[in-house]
């Protein structure tokens, strides 16, 4: 099976709270859900188009192991966390089958 990926994008509209939400993401949630995940890498962006948007990637062995980990209790308290640290921030999540890699 093909490796998955797990995106959440985030809208963080007010320009004088990213640098806070950019240190609470690096030094708390990332680390957080990587370890609740169990993933394989992960890694986050800032939109250079729309400097509001932030974008986490998370890499799982195989859809499997995604799906059990995004439907699982541990989401659910990732999403409270993140819910109650930065309730106006507006979030959208995606899950994609890795279908190529190319120079790696």
């Amino acid at each position: 099976m093909p490796a998955a990926i797990f995106v959440v994008r985030a809208t963080v509209p007010d320009p004088a709270q990213r640098d806070a939400f950019d240190r609470w993401y690096r030094d708390v949630h990332l680390p957080d859900a990587i370890k609740s995940f169990g993933v394989r890498k992960a890694w986050r962006a800032w939109s250079l188009t729309d400097p509001a948007v932030h974008q986490a990637m998370y890499q799982f062995d195989d859809t499997a192991a995604m799906e059990r980990a995004v439907g699982g209790e541990e989401m659910k308290r990732l999403i409270a966390d993140f819910n109650r640290d930065w309730p106006e921030v507006t979030r959208t999540r995606e899950s994609f089958a890795l279908a190529q890699i190319v120079g790696e």
